[in-house]
């Protein structure tokens, strides 16, 4: 009976545990998750996934690192895995273990008026969402996490798993490209003058 007790209570803690350092990240993930998929209920698929194996492999997670960066390299291997790879089935994961915590942790930590939201709620027009779309990936990757998300270089740097040197490179070459795409846009708009 001890032993049980034990082993509850220490279920509980990691629980907490993962609760606590992890939950703080979802809406970020959730935001990058929606980019990657274009689809609402595959970013909710891919965020469930994320957080079913972060929680399933915590115990492997060296304290002390960039968490923000773990949980995104745990989702960008799953998106490949998931959507990229034939369509092959995801590891299997003890869903019962987890799935209450992750329902409490998406009900409490996703503001309904987040960054998601307000890009597909019709702030960046067809045009711009189109332009994002066409960068190769390792540009569109570094774009939308430095200046749709906010996320600072060294983060997409472990995230990308490059230099901060290549994040920059990336970062202004995805730029220019967005501002050869966008220059009529731009224009039709009076964002850009003729003198």
């Amino acid at each position: 009976m001890q032993a049980t007790q034990a082993l509850d209570a220490g279920t509980l803690s990691r629980h907490r545990e993962f609760e606590r350092e992890a939950a703080p990240h979802m809406n970020v993930l959730y935001n990058y998750a929606t980019w990657m998929t274009g689809d609402r209920d595959e970013a909710d698929d891919l965020l469930q996934e994320t957080f079913l194996k972060a929680y399933r492999f915590w115990d492997k997670f060296e304290k002390g690192t960039n968490l923000k960066a773990w949980l995104f390299k745990i989702m960008k291997n799953t998106y490949i895995n998931m959507y990229r790879k034939d369509k092959r089935e995801p590891d299997k994961v003890d869903y019962d273990e987890v799935q209450n915590f992750y329902n409490e942790i998406r009900a409490e930590s996703t503001d309904p008026n987040d960054l998601q939201q307000q890009i597909f709620g019709g702030l960046l027009d067809d045009e711009v969402s189109t332009a994002l779309e066409a960068l190769p990936e390792d540009f569109r990757t570094v774009i939308i996490l430095c200046d749709i998300e906010g996320l600072p270089y060294e983060e997409i740097a472990e995230f990308v798993d490059c230099p901060i040197g290549t994040v920059r490179s990336r970062l202004h070459r995805a730029r220019k490209m967005l501002q050869t795409q966008l220059y009529d846009y731009a224009k039709q708009r009076g964002y850009v003058t003729l003198h």
